[in-house]
């Protein structure tokens, strides 16, 4: 069975709207949590579809060792670790200091 790329990408969303504050996941983790367990580059595509949206918070989806994998699609240049550090969140040379204290794992 085919998953329809637009409702593949809404349940992408909706659990990205989970995220909470001061935490951050990965694309690997949100496939999984949606059953698509290879799917995390799909996951990607979504993200780089949802800019412009103002309620995902794209900025909390990294790769699974905590890079900033899709900071080239927000305006300026650093501006998903910016929105990173506000929750208090450290990137140094655009990866996550302490990874695994900020990670939350979608669970459905």
């Amino acid at each position: 069975m085919k998953i329809k790329e637009d409702n593949f990408f809404e349940r992408v969303y909706e659990v990205v709207r989970k995220i909470p504050y001061g935490k951050v996941t990965s694309y690997g983790a949100i496939a999984n949590a949606l059953g698509a367990g290879r799917s995390a580059r799909m996951v990607g595509w979504a993200m780089n579809a949802c800019h412009g949206q103002h309620n995902i918070p794209a900025h909390r989806v990294v790769n699974r060792l905590g890079l900033l994998t899709g900071k080239h699609h927000f305006e300026g240049t650093n501006l998903m670790q910016q929105l990173l550090e506000s929750e208090g969140i450290q990137v140094i040379d655009n990866q996550i200091v302490d990874f695994k204290k900020h990670f939350w794992e979608p669970d459905f």
